[in-house]
């Protein structure tokens, strides 16, 4: 559904259209595009000392220890000042570990103008156990700055744990429950008016709340950030897979429009050769945000302790598992039939006198189109399959 911030692009594109301007709509199909993909996205994250900020970061990043990117973790004051943590695949995307509230160089009073709150989309309060004075200070302050803040009740795996240890009846579903109750309780009576407390654990973000904490982000966030918060969250249940799904399937008209300019230039092979290019650089986003890249797969290898081979011997896209070429592109375009006969025939279209043109630019515009949902749907399936793989790892160990 298109929002005010893309009302006026996609406005421009078809009054070029209408004009018969097929250069200028091509460019600003581009620049709605490029504007799509590198949408800042400024996540603030605080809370006391040894709360499991870095963690959370580093775990949400999908960066591991050693890695020169890792935040560092520890039971003291890691962070002296506000420290920017880029994802690895979205440089749009940053997530910013901000000092713990009440220090002495951050007192809780002047808190959001020392680490500079304007540049933030939205706070995230993290405590271990229960939401102290400074971080209601904070909530107050950042909702009388008209900004959004969660709360993350984090390490609940550790209390599940101590509480399954000390009782003979334990139910899991009861306590997390007690203790979401305690912490918006806690913030009840602190003045705070219906805290959104989530329960998390950085080490099983499949489990818990993270799942409805990413929902109540995207929701909340302003249309134009979802793409940004969505393709930069890992794949931690199929209903997120299935939402990057959708939102790769909204931008395919616009690539195959860009691909159906190509076709209006008469030069013989330059549509192909722009394709191919094209749904190089489509189809890398594709693999990186389903996890499908060589790096992510191995990375899920390491965590899960499931040798490489087995996650790679259930995929079954061409795409997925490899470096993603040309040459690698061109040979699944000519292996599907009825691509390869669209392409044929656009080739042989353009040399007709009149309405060659036009109908080069519909063939391509069609066979970008097919060629992209093909391998999306092929690329998501995938991605369900390692998803389930990986899950029934983590639940049989």
């Amino acid at each position: 559904m298109a929002t005010p911030h893309d009302f006026q692009p996609v406005e421009e594109i078809k009054e070029a259209l209408q004009n018969n301007n097929q250069a200028l709509a091509n460019e600003k199909i581009q620049e709605y595009l490029d504007r799509q993909n590198n949408t800042p996205l400024n996540i603030a994250i605080t809370g006391e000392t040894g709360s499991g900020k870095s963690t959370f970061i580093n775990r949400v990043r999908g960066i591991k220890v050693r890695d020169a990117r890792y935040a560092p973790t520890g039971v003291k004051e890691c962070t002296k000042v506000p420290a920017p943590y880029t994802h690895p695949n979205y440089s749009n995307v940053t997530l910013w570990d901000l000092p713990g509230v009440g220090t002495t160089n951050f007192p809780a009073d002047q808190y959001l103008e020392l680490v500079g709150f304007e540049k933030f989309d939205f706070f995230i309060i993290i405590s271990e156990t229960r939401f102290r004075e400074n971080d209601v200070k904070l909530a107050r302050e950042i909702q009388r700055m008209k900004k959004k803040f969660y709360f993350v009740r984090s390490k609940i795996d550790n209390d599940l744990r101590a509480e399954k240890l000390s009782e003979s009846e334990f139910s899991e579903a009861e306590i997390k429950e007690q203790i979401k109750e305690d912490c918006i309780q806690c913030l009840q009576e602190q003045g705070i008016q219906s805290p959104q407390v989530f329960l998390v654990s950085s080490f099983e973000l499949h489990l818990h709340d993270f799942s409805l904490f990413t929902e109540t982000l995207e929701r909340e966030l302003p249309e134009h950030k979802r793409s940004a918060l969505l393709f930069a969250m890992p794949n931690i249940s199929q209903e997120i897979i299935n939402k990057k799904k959708e939102a790769f399937q909204a931008k395919i008209k616009w690539y195959a429009a860009l691909s159906a300019a190509a076709a209006a230039v008469p030069v013989p092979g330059l549509s192909a050769g722009v394709d191919a290019a094209l749904l190089v650089n489509v189809v890398k986003q594709y693999a990186v945000s389903f996890g499908l890249d060589v790096p992510s797969l191995e990375n899920l290898a390491k965590s899960t302790g499931m040798p490489f081979k087995d996650l790679t011997a259930i995929i079954t896209s061409p795409l997925a598992a490899i470096e993603i070429t040309v040459e690698h592109i061109v040979k699944v375009l000519t292996q599907c039939a009825s691509t390869a006969a669209l392409m044929a025939a656009e080739e042989g279209s353009r040399f007709i006198p009149i309405i060659g043109i036009p109908a080069a630019m519909a063939l391509s515009f069609t066979t970008t189109y097919r060629m992209l949902n093909f391998i999306l749907d092929k690329l998501a399936n995938d991605a369900q399959k390692v998803f389930e793989k990986a899950l029934d790892c983590n639940t049989t160990e």
